[in-house]
């Protein structure tokens, strides 16, 4: 199963991307599925499919909280409130100035919570993503994220304040495996990213870890550069902490294939993890997540 990561800029950007997703998975029905509930995850494993869950990395594509009805329809089933840069709703972790979460946010966040569709705040500024955590009547996820404590000073990482608040809630958090996600510094090995999950696991429980990797489905060197869109362009790019590994990539060599899985799941065994922990972390928590947000 996986989930997409893109997102769109308006209201009829984003009815165009749910239009070709449904369209392909509807063409390809015999090797892809859609994920609208959890049922569907026992279903597509079932049926040896893949499952596509339908999420924006954005939620500028909501103009009223109509809106999040409509695409709740279309099937999306987690939206992240910001990306990187304000919106109506909050702020990003890159704007200049933090505003948290606006009025029109709160609507929003309130509509998704009615409908069942998951709030996401990885990207958000600290202030935005607490706003949340204090308005949120059902779990907040971080779909893709570390920890701050371990990276000091990176702003794209989320504070042990939000990783409790989030646990509070109820919520799950995805470990990313973007290199200047994990470590400040080269080199970055996949011990780094279990580092992370320890340190989460010890903060908050095993129950609140998940894998969130952010890299594409084959490990591609530089998944985040797809679609030529360079993200080093950005104002304030600067609190990413970017760096590379000497061939470039900003992947975690030893995590930079499709069957990367295995390998981390080799890496909880070594760490001691139990057999059951090792499954809830690598599906389990998500799913019973999400469970708890989405309508049956």
């Amino acid at each position: 199963m996986f989930a997409l990561g893109l997102g769109a800029r308006s209201y009829e950007e984003g009815l165009l991307f749910y239009a070709r997703w449904n369209g392909f998975l509807a063409a390809y029905s015999d090797w892809f599925t859609r994920i609208d509930d959890v049922s569907d995850v026992a279903r597509a494993k079932t049926q040896k499919k893949v499952g596509v869950m339908l999420t924006l990395q954005d939620s500028s594509h909501f103009r009223t909280p109509d809106d999040v009805q409509t695409f709740f329809g279309l099937g999306q089933r987690i939206s992240q409130l910001t990306y990187n840069f304000n919106n109506r709703i909050g702020s990003g972790f890159l704007e200049q100035r933090d505003g948290g979460l606006s009025v029109f946010g709160l609507s929003i966040l309130q509509r998704m919570e009615q409908v069942g569709m998951a709030v996401d705040v990885s990207h958000c500024g600290d202030q935005t993503t607490l706003d949340v955590l204090d308005a949120a009547k059902k779990p907040v996820i971080f779909t893709h994220a570390t920890a701050r404590a371990l990276l000091p000073g990176h702003l794209r990482c989320k504070t042990d304040e939000a990783i409790q608040r989030m646990a509070k809630s109820g919520g799950v958090m995805g470990i990313a495996m973007i290199r200047f996600m994990v470590r400040n510094s080269e080199p970055v090995t996949p011990e780094h990213v279990l580092d992370h999950v320890d340190y989460v696991t010890k903060l908050v429980g095993v129950e609140h870890v998940a894998i969130g990797s952010d890299l594409d489905l084959v490990g591609n060197p530089n998944a985040v550069n797809g679609g030529g869109f360079d993200p080093r362009t950005q104002p304030n790019f600067a609190r990413y902490q970017y760096h590379e590994d000497a061939d470039g990539a900003i992947t975690i060599r030893g995590l930079n294939h499709s069957q990367r899985v295995f390998d981390l799941t080799e890496g909880l065994i070594r760490r001691g993890y139990t057999d059951a922990q090792i499954a809830q972390i690598l599906g389990g928590n998500a799913v019973r997540v999400l469970g708890a947000i989405w309508p049956a």
